[in-house]
């Protein structure tokens, strides 16, 4: 029986990077992927191919909008799903064949198959080969997550789809009814309109992305309905049904009136669940919280000692980059090092355009929590280099703590702010004031300049430029 140092279960960026240190640590590591390409939902059906059809379906849109202003003058453009599709599945491929090469880089054993624990220390791997077991002295659940749907749905995968066939369409809907207004939902459903859908977002709760600040919620709806995005909000859906290419949705509004909703695709977006399905957890004893995660303490271990989880699969955001920190931290745990993870400090982005960035602490839960606070912002459009490149949209806000100035939250809706809001992570990071922020230099003409803005604004409404 082949014996690791590290086993781990599941290849998306929480498992391949924790893959990758700890075998830079020096331990001998295995990673199970029951797909036959790595990379997990992230880079096969998520992130990358989701931004792959973000970015071309933007160059369209630009193309057919904003060229002629531009002073380029072209036919009529014509949108050829097909090739967009084919542009998406080149991208991924690309990626993943990349992260073949880093474990081959770093030494570090693949096998093809269905992971399940046989007892706490034995896997077993079940493929189209067979049957093998091998064993672990310590071992890592990364298996990630899928997505959730409503009790009621009945998801066929061609009219009533969830984001892995919206990554695949072969013709774009005439009217694509979106249910969720959260990141995927709003993505995919910016990826349609684009193209020339019509799209109609249908929300539980009173605002689209409810997670994120206030101000983002309110500029992201303003921003995309001018792009054409339709939006029910405080609508509770009741059914889905089919009837040959047309889909209808029912839902009851806030006066508990009945709002029908027909199109020829219905996208559900309403989040993800932890996906532990055929695991075999009950042969290691691992235990499940009432979600369905499994339960870890702050070094991310499970009830088990020697059988940890990251990502997804745990409590927390359904970040990509957040299980990446996970996982390193697991590897530098079992090296005897003393990592950490700031969980205020994850970001979370939306990839629409303008794109919506948000870290730290949100002014509605600064608010509950009773803290003082003073806020700063500046709009996009009164910024140069958003002018000249016509990305007018937009704000950044900055929250500090009313007595020490220290940077409580970063908010912003801007052309790159899944960029710019690094510079706000670092910052926090080093718990600057936002004095700190507003002294130091920013390029010109840049879009970060808004950050500093921003930033003074926060410090005595000293904004120079609104």
């Amino acid at each position: 029986m082949n014996t690791f140092d590290v086993i781990i279960i599941g290849s998306g960026p929480g498992g391949y990077v924790s893959a990758i240190r700890s075998a830079q640590l020096g331990f001998k590591t295995a990673i199970i992927e029951k797909y036959n390409t790595l990379g997990g939902t992230c880079l096969n059906v998520g992130c990358i191919p989701s931004k792959a059809l973000l970015d071309s379906s933007e160059h369209f849109y630009n193309a057919k909008k904003h060229f002629a202003e531009h002073g380029i003058e072209i036919n009529e453009p014509k949108a050829n799903l097909g090739q967009m599709i084919s542009r998406k599945d080149e991208v991924v491929s690309t990626t993943t064949k990349g992260i073949n090469f880093l474990m081959d880089k770093n030494k570090v054993t693949v096998f093809n198959g269905i992971g399940s624990f046989v007892t706490n220390t034995q896997v077993k791997i079940t493929s189209e080969k067979g049957e093998e077991t091998i064993e672990g002295k310590n071992i890592i659940i990364a298996t990630g997550s899928k997505p959730s749907t409503l009790p009621f749905i009945t998801l066929d995968k061609e009219r009533i789809i969830t984001s892995t066939e919206a990554l695949k369409l072969k013709e774009i809907p005439k009217h694509l009814v979106v249910i969720g207004g959260g990141v995927i939902g709003l993505e995919l459903g910016s990826v349609y309109m684009r193209l020339g859908s019509k799209v109609t977002v249908v929300e539980y709760c009173d605002r689209i992305i409810p997670t994120m600040d206030g101000a983002l919620s309110k500029e992201l709806q303003r921003t995309l309905k001018k792009q054409g995005m339709e939006f029910a909000l405080s609508h509770k859906v009741q059914d889905v049904s089919k009837n040959g290419n047309e889909v209808t949705v029912k839902a009851l509004n806030k006066k508990e009136e009945e709002v029908v909703f027909e199109g020829d695709y219905v996208l559900v977006a309403v989040g993800r669940k932890p996906y532990t399905d055929g695991l075999g957890l009950e042969n290691a004893g691992v235990e499940l919280d009432e979600r369905g995660r499994v339960k870890v303490n702050e070094h991310l271990q499970s009830n088990v000692s020697n059988i940890y989880a990251i990502g997804d699969v745990i409590r927390g955001a359904m970040l990509a980059h957040k299980a990446e920190e996970e996982g390193v931290l697991v590897a530098e745990f079992l090296a005897g090092q003393r990592p950490h993870i700031n969980y205020n400090l994850i970001p979370g982005v939306v990839y629409t355009w303008p794109e919506v960035a948000g870290v730290g602490k949100t002014e509605e839960q600064l608010k509950e929590e009773g803290v003082s606070y003073k806020v700063g912002s500046f709009p996009m459009r009164a910024l140069g280099r958003s002018r000249a490149s016509g990305d007018t949209d937009g704000l950044v806000k900055i929250i500090a703590d009313e007595k020490t100035d220290e940077v409580l939250g970063v908010h912003m809706i801007a052309a790159r702010a899944a960029d710019l809001i690094a510079e706000a992570v670092v910052a926090m990071e080093y718990r600057a004031s936002a004095e700190d922020i507003a002294r130091i230099s920013h390029a010109h003409p840049t879009y970060a300049e808004a950050v500093k803005e921003a930033a003074l604004d926060a410090t005595g409404k000293r904004a120079i430029h609104s």
